[in-house]
Order: C-alpha cells, then sequence, then structure tokens
C-alpha cells in the first residue's frame, strides 16, 4: 500500500540514493592514499529526481508503457578537488562533510517515510 504513494517513492529513492553515495564516500576514503585514484561521487538528489521526471514516459494506466516512474540509476562523476604530488584527488575531510550531507538526506527520507506511515495509520483509526 504505501509503495503505491509518490511521496513514499521518492522517500525510497532518496535513501538508494543517500546509500548509494555513501558507498562511493567510502570507497574514495579507502583510496585516499592511492596513487592517481580520482574521487567520485553522484550528483544531486534533487538533478536526478528531476532528471527523471522530466524525461521520462508516465504511464496511465497499469500496463501502459511503465507501471510507475522510477528514478533513474544516477552515474558516478568525478567529484573534482585539488590534486595531490601523486595524482590522487581525495580529500578526506571533503569526504566527512559529504558523508554528514549523506546521513542527513537518508534521515530525512526515513523520516518522510514515518510520518507518511503515521498518517495512513491515524486515517484508518490505528495508532
Amino acid at each position: 500500500m504505501l509503495e503505491s504513494l509518490s511521496i513514499t517513492r521518492m522517500a525510497e529513492a532518496l535513501a538508494d540514493h543517500a546509500a548509494t553515495r555513501l558507498n562511493l564516500i567510502a570507497r574514495n576514503v579507502a583510496q585516499a592514499d592511492t596513487p592517481g585514484y580520482k574521487a567520485m561521487d553522484l550528483p544531486d538528489f534533487a538533478q536526478v529526481y528531476r532528471d527523471s521526471a522530466e524525461g521520462g514516459m508516465r504511464a496511465t494506466r497499469p500496463g501502459h508503457f511503465t507501471s510507475a516512474m522510477t528514478v533513474s540509476t544516477p552515474v558516478p562523476q568525478p567529484s573534482g578537488g585539488e590534486t595531490s604530488p601523486d595524482g590522487n584527488t581525495v580529500s578526506v575531510e571533503k569526504e566527512m562533510v559529504k558523508s554528514a550531507e549523506v546521513r542527513q538526506d537518508h534521515d530525512m527520507a526515513l523520516a518522510v517515510y514515518s510520518s507518511t506511515r503515521d498518517i495512513l495509520r491515524a486515517s484508518l483509526g490505528r495508532k
């Protein structure tokens, strides 16, 4: 039932984006001492979600083109930054800031999902 609401699909997509981004951040930190490694990151969730909504066809009934709007999988891109003498672009400090942002995104997704669940329960007369 919750999967059919667009707000919960958006919250799920935000949580997935946060998980994928955190995986890239962890990989960047693990490769911080690897010569020539280029730090990677994902585009902002808002941009990914907007691109998915604008570019794709929408279903007007079940079985028409697609069953629901889906958020496209973002492609990791080099995150830039200063290059160290060995060619590595990872800044551990920047990666830690990014991880805090990712945690906020994930917490927001959980809060939206939880609030939606609570509203549905209240509308059904349950606690």
